[in-house]
């Protein structure tokens, strides 16, 4: 006979079973005002995951209105967030400022997290945020849906959640179908290109994963180990470069670095994935005393051609003067223009070295007549630079770089 203990641990071992309930074919946005009133464990699991397969199968237009159903019909009620806050500032207790904190949140945000309870629900999720980037302007109500969305996602995607796992040869093969396809920096051209950038010694690759997407990579950072700085991506990706052991580097070169989640668009990944790369690559490896990266300056050409000036591009020192005073001198606000530059600068790199030629694809060339820009993170310099920026807009830089720009000023 079976005693007490082992029949509950049968019951509690099963999964949960919803049943063979009928199709519900109410209106999707029935449905989700349903899921909101609904205080039972199983029906309230069932609307969601019926909620988020009727929105797979719509089309765009329909998800657009349903974007808008949240937006107009899950809002707050600004009549209640007003007397909620003068009841808080007039008696500030826990219980007016209980009050006061659930009139502010939009019930959108709570139907969000409903459906998130879902297994598998976060990507799905995420996905839906990119439809609504994509789909929409974001103007008025639109615009405070997708800051629901980022507001729930930061805190769901938090730097304490997220886990740093090196990617390599010996890595799933899912996993590695998606670095070739969420690659953003320099084109992954098939199988044996993927090879030569994990499987060699001195080449190395992190990503940041979320326990709730184990299968999809947040972002991923791609490391070369070199001896000395490089100036050349195409000599750093040859077929016909002769590798080195990793304990014969002496640089650490980050030459790309991809965000692979539309849906998670200005939530942030890359500051800690290359600080916590830094760390466990200066620990790993003794030999390494420098860190740099090897990046593109995607804006170059576009504020070059709103200048008025004439210069021969394919003359080298022009185009590194010219570069240099890009980086140091065009500002959006207190920042860097140019967004790979906000991004490191924002991180407490400096502007290290400007190269000519060193990207010489078609994209490179678009981008900045082939020049590519050395940013070096240097771990007892980094939080004095970013707040140097944050504070002053001063952007750290290299004697030879303000040299270079204060030559190219000249030619402005």
């Amino acid at each position: 006979m079976m005693g007490l203990g082992g029949l509950l641990g049968r019951v509690l071992d099963r999964p949960l079973s919803l049943g063979r309930a009928a199709p519900d074919d109410r209106a999707i946005a029935d449905l989700c005002k349903a899921l909101l009133t609904e205080a039972g464990e199983a029906t309230g699991l069932s609307l969601a995951k019926t909620i988020l397969a009727r929105y797979a199968s719509l089309d765009d237009e329909e998800k657009r209105d349903f974007f808008m159903t949240l937006a107009r019909d899950m809002d707050v009620n600004a009549g209640a967030v007003h007397q909620t806050i003068d009841a808080y500032d007039s008696d500030p207790t826990r219980d007016t400022y209980r009050a006061y904190a659930a009139a502010s949140e939009p019930p959108r945000q709570e139907l969000i997290r409903r459906l998130n309870r879902v297994p598998g629900a976060t990507a799905r999720l995420v996905a839906m945020r990119a439809d609504l980037l994509r789909l929409t302007d974001l103007s008025g109500r639109l615009g405070a849906l997708d800051q629901d969305f980022r507001h729930l996602f930061s805190s769901w995607f938090n730097r304490g959640f997220l886990v740093l796992s090196p990617i390599d040869w010996r890595s799933p093969a899912l996993i590695l179908e998606k670095i070739i396809a969420y690659e953003a920096v320099h084109d992954i051209a098939g199988w044996d290109d993927l090879r030569r950038r994990l499987q060699p010694a001195d080449r190395r690759c992190y990503g940041f994963f979320h326990p709730a997407m184990p299968d999809e990579p947040l972002i991923f950072v791609e490391v070369a180990l070199t001896r000395g700085i490089p100036g050349s991506v195409q000599r750093l990706l040859s077929d016909k470069r002769d590798p080195i052991t990793a304990d014969e580097a002496d640089t650490a070169v980050f030459y790309s670095i991809s965000n692979c989640q539309s849906g998670l668009a200005g939530i942030s990944f890359g500051n800690s994935l290359i600080k916590q790369v830094v760390e466990d690559l200066g620990r790993d490896l003794k030999g390494l005393k420098t860190f740099v990266t090897l990046s593109p300056i995607p804006g170059f050409m576009k504020w070059l051609g709103d200048q008025d000036v004439s210069a021969d591009l394919s003359e080298p020192d022009t185009l590194r003067r010219l570069t240099a005073t890009y980086l140091l001198d065009a500002k959006r606000g207190q920042g860097p223009l140019d967004p790979v530059a906000r991004f490191h600068l924002g991180n407490g790199a400096l502007v290290h070295a400007v190269h000519a030629e060193a990207d010489i694809s078609e994209k490179g060339r678009k981008q900045s007549a082939g020049a590519m820009v050395n940013y070096l993170y240097d771990p007892d310099r980094l939080a004095q630079n970013h707040e140097a920026l944050a504070t002053h807009g001063t952007i750290a830089s290299s004697a030879s770089v303000r040299s270079l720009a204060g030559a190219g000023r000249r030619l402005l």
